[in-house]
């Protein structure tokens, strides 16, 4: 990337929300990082009160031991509804980190903002009608450009988009299908999350609507099948393996992995890895608590009426698991996260993919509290990665996913240095595989 052009190298918008003061926290962190060492990383935090935005970066002076942080960090000050302060922000930028949520009311104007005016572009999105949107809707433009806008680099989705491709990497054969379980653990005064999550997915069960006529709309051929289908499990299921009960994970996660597969199928002729997501919720109780929270949602996300009590009263709504105030630090420092990986595919030796698969391997994404602390971890990985790695990124650029962007990058590795690891729990090169049912009470 040409980044002696521009003044900074990185530029956090959004610096003063919630999840934005964690990520320029952790850009000021990785500027002491050996990786920079003997370098520099100009960089700057955007946002629309420079008074909040001198907080942001008072709070990261004192927690990180450097009082000096606020006079070598730049502030620009730009408005989600002034496109042309937007645009004046992009032109400085090398990258810009965008934590401006929900993304499907103001993520669209930093985009087009970062496209028209040379910048590449990072989000932390979870939501999967913006970032297919943004892909029909500017891939072509970015790519004229030699631009990488990619959404999804927080927890939503880096770990389960780069964990497939990690299982398929360690497989001594052809992975053909995968099911990952999320746990996330939480200590003695719980867990919370910030509200902005919630109202990114109280809008986004709301409008389904569209989502699924913008993907009717693409008109795309479904990935072929390689090997036996992937069955899926029960809306509640029981994981043998992991000795709790399991609901579909309703996060973005599905929807991006399944995006990378058809990237690397389709550019680099890659087999396409099934895929199917998971959380680990417990014991029975935990599933009845679920079940009443999960009626109370759908219900109400139906009415518009009902989608303003739920924006209101999110403590309420989701049994205290979202608030405005969102997590204490104890409560952050307390928690983690674990992704489970069992893949299942056919040895180097096998001619045919077709029957059951003989081979199966577990891994893992182990990761600190997920929301605030692995998020800018990810996303600020991704964009050192970004300046970094040139040379390993798809040819030309574009819209991407992070396993579509990172694939061939270094970017697992940083992320292990970092605190997000990747690991092979256990593999078996030839064996007598059961199908998802066997394993399924």
């Amino acid at each position: 990337m040409e980044t002696e052009k521009r003044p900074y190298h990185l530029v956090v918008f959004g610096a003063s929300g919630f999840t934005g003061q964690f990520v320029a926290e952790e850009v000021a962190r990785q500027q002491m990082s050996p990786v920079f060492r003997g370098s520099s990383l100009p960089w700057a935090v955007a946002g629309r009160s420079r008074e909040k935005l001198v907080q942001v970066l008072k709070k990261a002076a004192e927690k990180l031991g450097r009082p000096t942080l606020p006079a070598e960090v730049d502030i620009i000050t730009c408005d989600i509804l002034n496109p042309a302060s937007l645009d004046e922000m992009a032109k400085q930028a090398v990258i810009v980190l965008n934590c401006v949520g929900p993304y499907r009311f103001y993520g669209e104007p930093v985009v087009r903002a970062c496209v028209e005016n040379g910048a590449s572009c990072i989000d932390i999105c979870g939501e999967p009608q913006f970032l297919e949107e943004m892909y029909w809707k500017y891939h072509e433009k970015a790519a004229e450009k030699g631009l990488y806008i990619i959404g999804s680099s927080g927890f939503d989705s880096i770990p389960a988009d780069l964990g497939v491709l990690f299982t398929r990497n360690k497989l001594k054969g052809t992975l053909t299908a995968v099911e990952s379980f999320l746990k996330v653990n939480s200590g003695p005064e719980g867990m919370c999350i910030h509200d902005g999550t919630w109202k990114s997915a109280v809008h986004g069960f709301g409008d389904q609507k569209r989502l699924k006529s913008l993907r009717k709309q693409s008109n795309m051929k479904p990935l072929p099948v390689v090997g036996a289908k992937l069955k899926r499990r029960w809306p509640v299921s029981y994981c043998s393996e992991l000795h709790e009960y399991s609901i579909p994970f309703m996060g973005a996660d599905a929807s991006v992995v399944k995006r990378t597969q058809r990237f690397l199928y389709e550019n680099l002729q890659e087999t396409p890895v099934q895929y199917a997501a998971y959380v680990n919720v417990g014991g029975l109780t935990s599933i009845i608590k679920l079940m009443f929270a999960g009626l109370f949602f759908l219900f109400f996300v139906k009415f518009n009426f009902g989608r303003q009590l739920l924006v209101k009263f999110p403590w309420f709504f989701s049994f205290g698991y979202f608030s405005e105030q969102g997590p204490t630090q104890k409560q952050m420092d307390d928690s983690s996260f674990t992704f489970t990986f069992f893949g299942q595919g056919y040895s180097q030796d096998h001619t045919t993919k077709h029957g059951k698969p003989n081979i199966k391997i577990c891994t893992q994404v182990k990761g600190p509290e997920p929301g605030y602390v692995a998020t800018p971890i990810a996303m600020v990985q991704a964009a050192v990665t970004l300046l970094k790695d040139t040379s390993d990124l798809p040819k030309g650029g574009g819209v991407f996913t992070p396993g579509a962007a990172f694939s061939k990058t270094k970017l697992i590795e940083r992320l292990n240095d970092c605190g997000i690891e990747f690991s092979v729990i256990s593999s078996s090169e030839e064996f007598e595989i059961y199908n998802s049912a066997d394993r399924c009470n």
